[in-house]
């Protein structure tokens, strides 16, 4: 065993005197970490995957996820886990707004706008507000069209109320569900795709409707050329929202399944604005003639009769 005096520190020279006295010994360099690597061999591979991931919002996901289970804890018949959907701040309404009247090409606007805190306060209102700015500028549509006829009576429409909530209402939330549950299915399919949630297609169409309030209301003007002008700028910029969206969920897919899934969302969008308008901007009244007018022809022949 050896003696505690033969257990001693060294110091060894510098690495040129102590290979000159050992030629065979080992030398490690401990390099400055700050420094970077001489040598690296071409370009990484995972860029075009971290390139994708950014794009659909894959980074940070687990973290996201993590905190929405956090924040939505509450039992879902309880009155705090619906106040969570509307805990959204003006800021985050206007920008997200914002977003949907500027959409930018290339960005995503569920990672840009949506998806760290996803609300249902904003597309509610947007909804109620578009249901009767559409009904009230049906009616003065009308009124307008009709104005200076002797023989035209107005009656406010107020059934056209309900029918634009039932309209607006149902697609705000039916084809969300149904394109929800498509990309469920598809991402059993592939496992590359990237599903969305259902409150995140939500928030996404309900704040690509609002283009349409501004829109519904210069319908007034009484000039078709003037209002189908309009509904083309609300469609394309409403449509490229959902479009620049959902395409990065689904291109992973089938070539077909997929173009085919972004031509259907863009029809029913284009089907949406294309009947609010021929429905209660361009179809004929003829329902507001006096009764006294409506048959004049009747009363001439039972005259003739007797």
């Amino acid at each position: 065993m050896a003696a505690v005096d033969d257990l001693q520190f060294e110091e060894f020279a510098d690495s040129a005197t102590s290979l000159a006295a050992n030629p065979d010994a080992t030398t490690i360099s401990i390099e400055d970490t700050g420094e970077t690597p001489k040598h690296q061999s071409g370009p990484s591979r995972g860029s075009g995957r971290e390139e994708d991931d950014e794009l659909l919002g894959n980074d940070d996901s687990d973290k996201t996820e993590l905190l929405a289970g956090q924040k939505k804890s509450s039992p879902f018949w309880t009155f705090e886990y619906y106040q969570t959907f509307f805990d959204v701040d003006t800021y985050q309404v206007f920008d997200r707004i914002k977003g949907s009247l500027l959409p930018i090409p290339g960005k995503n606007f569920v990672r840009l706008y949506i998806r760290s805190n996803p609300d249902l306060y904003g597309p509610f209102w947007i909804c109620a507000t578009l249901v009767f700015a559409i009904a009230i500028s049906g009616n003065l549509s009308n009124f307008l069209i009709h104005l200076g006829e002797k023989t035209y009576h107005y009656v406010p429409e107020f059934r056209k109320v309900s029918i634009a909530a039932t309209i607006i209402y149902a697609y705000a939330w039916l084809v969300p569900l149904a394109l929800w549950g498509f990309l469920v299915w598809r991402n059993s399919k592939v496992m590359n795709i990237v599903s969305y949630s259902f409150l995140e297609i939500v928030c996404v169409y309900g704040y690509s409707l609002f283009i349409y309030i501004p829109t519904a209301i210069l319908w007034i003007i009484p000039q078709k050329a003037v209002r189908w002008i309009l509904v083309t700028i609300a469609l394309g910029i409403s449509g490229s929202v959902l479009a620049m969206t959902f395409w990065p969920a689904v291109r992973e897919d089938n070539r077909r399944i997929a173009l085919a899934t972004i031509v259907t969302i863009v029809l029913l969008h284009m089907l949406l604005s294309v009947g609010c308008l021929a429905y209660f901007f361009d179809a004929p009244e003829m329902d507001h003639l006096p009764p006294a007018t409506a048959a004049p022809n009747q009363t001439v022949a039972a005259v003739k009769s007797s």
